[in-house]
Formats: C-alpha cells, structure tokens, sequence
C-alpha cells in the first residue's frame, strides 16, 4: 500500500484543491483567500468553480456569490460585474458587493418590499424608469438572499 506523508497530502490540497479567490469593488477588496468552491451569478446562470477549471471570462450579474471556505459557506451580494477563472485563481471585478454578515436582514427585507412596490408602481411607459427599478429590484433581492433570507 502507498504510504502518503501528511506534509505530501497537505502540499497537494494546497496546490490542487483549492482556489484563490479575490473579489475587488472600486473602493476596496471584498474577499481575498483561499476557498474549495465558488458558486457565481453569472449572466447566463449559476456557475460553479472547483480547482482545476478551465480557463474562463464571464460577465456577472446582480445576485449572490457563494464561496465555501473551511468547509463553510459565504455569501457575497454582487452588484454586476466580471469574474476570470485561470490556474486555480478567481478574480472578481464588481461594480459594487457586500458580504451577506454584515447586512441586516430585517433592512434589506424592508428595501425588498419597497423596490417591489415601487416596480409595480412605476409606469410602463417610462421605459428607464422600469429598467431602473427592476435593477433596485435585483439589488435588494441579493441582499436579503446574501443575509440568509428568502424571497
């Protein structure tokens, strides 16, 4: 039987099965450390990432980030942006993102049911208007979901 030193297993996690992870907004670095997994909100859907995925650019779109770092989960709102996935490195350039920790729920909740009332509110008509509060809408949505929240 092949014997495996824990210096060798510990080596090999570290190289192979996990990823760098880095999620950047203008103003400051949101995440910036290793994780087993990453589930991003992508504009064509869910994508999840584990180590060894091929090369990749997507755009991102409002919704919520998920990183599974020492086995537990973490929740980052995103506000749109893009994410390049190459040799185990996952950078992240959002236009704006909030760890789901450190929002209150019982707020967001309350900005959720204000954006909704104000889609159903706004005037079809005034097509910058609707676009502007469905976007309000998807924002508010990720915030409470990233909180632990459900809609």
């Amino acid at each position: 039987m092949l014997a495996i030193s824990s210096l060798t297993l510990s080596f090999f996690r570290e190289r192979f099965m996990t990823l760098a992870v880095r999620v950047i907004s203008p103003d400051r670095t949101i995440w910036d450390a290793e994780a087993e997994e990453v589930v991003l909100p992508s504009t064509t859907g869910q994508l999840g990432i584990l180590s060894g995925h091929a090369p990749l650019l997507t755009a991102l779109d409002i919704g919520v980030l998920r990183v599974r770092a020492d086995k537990d989960w973490v929740a980052i709102a995103l506000m749109g942006g893009f994410a390049e996935i190459e040799d185990n490195e996952v950078t992240i350039l959002v236009n704006g993102a909030e760890r789901g920790d450190s929002i209150d729920l019982s707020n967001a909740q309350t900005e959720y049911t204000s954006a909704k009332s104000n889609v159903d509110q706004v005037s079809a008509d005034d097509k910058q208007a609707v676009i502007r509060a469905r976007k309000s809408l998807k924002k508010a949505r990720a915030r409470v979901q990233a909180a632990g929240g459900s809609i």
